[in-house]
């Protein structure tokens, strides 16, 4: 792990930031004494009702507040903020009626369009006001097997407008993993695209809609969102309507927000399922507002009129947070498709061609245009751009030093990790402290983090343990659907450490009081008693430019646990003794002799979701003969296969 200084922000940027005029708010009124980011983080833990009061009030909340800030609960997963509030969350989203761009969509090369906040919320108003005359009602649920397009931002705001909930998944998806989602959830009305394109290929969906909709007997209409331009399904078993046909002609309605509990749900958000069928995680409208707006004003810097981009699917949690983007009155870009068509930089031409200020992506995007031949930052002005986000996992060392190298010096490179449980992140970046290679700037405002060991002891700078949230935060899950007594709820989080939320990441503190991150805890590596994170070896093999991607796994021997390293080649190289003697060497030198594995194989490929995460777990349970479940979340379950009884992991 590289601790090398890339960026400071200059004394302009930070006076300018949202998070300095809150911090002076708070000195002004003699409610807080320091003066870094890190003081106020240790402020917002330390004194949490305070805290979240004060982003109520900063944020401009549409609603009404009440009076007391917590329900006061003991147990940690029945603790409720601002219990006495009411909002509608799709209220705080379309404040504004003018004519300038609320939504920025590209589809690839194929689709391009533009909608002004008047647009949006006309097409919200007669979409709720369909829903209604469809029999939708309050704690009803919707759902989406969508593309990250407009049409399916106007359907979710509208069925939250009415008190209904909303469910969605990407149209990548097949069959069964959208019976294992909606067939839990039972949506009422069923938004569907008809196809998408990828990679330049159009892909027609209808007669996987008409699967879905004859197997979940809830859905009573079902709605097409033309995009390919294929129709409309053929014998169906509901009446199926086009999106225009549905929400109709003529002049919009005035919507009328009805006020909602602060728990009110609003969004069900479904686990990856590697493990089994996915949990359905249901979200409520002030816990996901309160929580985005902290992280979109204060750690990104977002303010109104800046053009946001997040590369996200619909089955994604950041599709929910750039949705968010729209309540700080700024506009929203969307890309569907793949990121590197047509071109490796074609979002850099969205960039440009639009002012974009914050570029929002995942690790692996940037991982691959640093194993590319890209340089933004001489091919594109990216003149208005402050900020790049990065999430879905680590980012390594290397990464964090292209971006300041290839595509932005004056940059803020804001890493952060989060999850589907809290529709939001427990680790963030900040835009007024100093970016280091390979480390994320901090944990979340109101996050109250430590780094506990294997026997719950809090651990120091530089020692890794497992990252646990020990008092509750504003968007903590209202509840598992189905879930009677919260008994997997309990289960999911609570069971490790009594009335403390365990998340899963393996994390270390790092001397800058930043964080780095090396994994899911439950893929964390073993050998001889020595837990590694799988990011600290990937950080390495970043370095060896002919491995593209690469995944290691622990496989039990001996009575003991070895590494295992598979890795994806550049076309048309095969891995011989002199390269994985090179790879060796760079993982020795540059970590520990513990982290070298033991074997390197080479594969055609390496699994990972839809969402792009690897799969490790789902490695480990290949090479163990063991069954791998739902593999419908596996973007590619044939890479699976690679990885099943492998000569080379039978002998020492």
């Amino acid at each position: 792990m590289s601790n090398g200084l890339l960026w400071t922000p200059s004394e302009e940027r930070v006076k300018s930031s949202n998070a300095f005029r809150f911090i002076s708010g708070l000195r002004e009124r003699d409610v807080f004494g320091g003066e870094t980011f890190y003081d106020l983080w240790r402020w917002s833990v330390s004194n949490p009702k305070n805290f979240w009061s004060e982003v109520w009030n900063f944020s401009d909340v549409v609603g009404e507040k009440g009076e007391r800030i917590t329900n006061g609960a003991e147990k940690f997963w029945e603790h409720r903020y601002f219990p006495d509030a009411k909002l509608n969350f799709a209220e705080n989203l379309l404040k504004r009626r003018d004519d300038a761009m609320a939504i920025i969509f590209w589809g690839e090369e194929k689709v391009r369009k533009i909608l002004t906040w008047k647009e949006l919320y006309d097409a919200v108003a007669k979409t709720a006001a369909a829903l209604v005359a469809a029999g939708v009602k309050k704690g009803d649920v919707v759902g989406g097997y969508v593309a990250n397009m407009p049409e399916t931002t106007i359907a979710a705001l509208a069925t939250i407008s009415i008190g209904a909930a909303w469910a969605s998944c990407s149209p990548d998806f097949g069959i069964p993993g959208v019976l294992d989602r909606f067939g839990q959830v039972k949506p009422k009305v069923f938004f569907a695209v008809d196809g998408y394109y990828y990679k330049g290929n159009m892909f027609n969906n209808l007669e996987k809609i008409k699967n879905v909709v004859d197997q979940v007997e809830s859905i009573e209409k079902t709605v097409i969102i033309p995009y390919i331009k294929a129709g409309l399904p053929a014998n169906n078993r509901t009446e199926v309507l086009s999106f225009q046909e549905f929400i109709g002609e003529g002049e919009a309605p005035e919507l009328v927000f009805e006020k909602f509990p602060f728990d009110h749900p609003i969004y069900i958000l479904f686990t990856s399922g590697t493990t089994g069928v996915p949990k359905c995680i249901v979200h409520g409208a002030g816990g996901t507002l309160l929580q985005h707006k902290k992280e979109q004003l204060l750690h990104c810097d977002i303010k109104q009129d800046d053009r946001v981009f997040y590369f996200t699917t619909c089955s994604w949690m950041m599709w929910n947070w750039a949705t968010s983007i729209l309540s700080q009155n700024a506009t929203l870009m969307q890309y569907e498709g793949l990121p590197l068509f047509p071109k490796p930089d074609i979002l850099f031409d969205m960039a440009d061609s639009f002012g974009m200020t914050f570029f929002g992506t995942s690790a692996k995007y940037l991982d691959t245009l640093l194993k590319s031949d890209a340089c933004p930052i001489k091919t594109h002005r990216l003149d208005k751009l402050k900020t790049i986000g990065s999430t879905g996992s680590p980012l390594c060392a290397e990464a964090f030093e292209f971006v300041y190298a290839k595509i932005k010096k004056d940059v803020h490179l804001n890493s952060f990790s989060g999850g589907t449980d809290i529709i939001s992140s427990f680790v963030m970046g900040n835009p007024i402290s100093s970016v280091y290679a390979g480390e994320m700037q901090g944990f979340g405002l109101g996050m109250n983090v430590k780094v506990y060991g294997p026997n719950n002891e809090e651990m120091p700078i530089k020692q890794q343990g497992e990252l646990t949230c020990i008092t509750p935060f504003a968007s903590q899950p209202i509840k598992f659907w189905n879930d009677e007594g919260n008994k997997r709820l309990i289960h999911s989080y609570f069971e490790k450490i009594e009335n403390c939320w365990c998340h899963g990441d393996w994390i270390e503190l790092t001397e800058h009081d930043g964080v780095f991150i090396s994994g899911r805890a439950d893929a964390v590596l073993n050998p001889s008693g020595v837990r590694i994170g799988t990011a600290e070896i990937y950080s390495q093999v970043q370095k060896v430019e002919e491995v593209l991607e690469c995944c290691a796994v622990g496989q039990q021997w001996n009575n003991d646990e070895r590494v295992i390293l598979f890795v994806v080649l550049r076309s048309g190289l095969t891995l011989d003794d002199n390269l994985k003697k090179k790879i060796k060497t760079v993982i020795r030198e540059n970590a520990t002799p513990r982290h070298v594995p033991s074997k390197i194989i080479q594969v055609r490929g390496v699994p990972k979701t839809n969402n792009g995460k690897l799969v490790e777990i789902a490695v480990k349970n290949v090479i163990h003969g063991r069954e791998v479940v739902n593999k419908d979340s596996i973007e590619d379950p044939s890479l699976l296969d690679e990885f099943k009884d492998i000569p080379e992991l039978q002998v020492d």
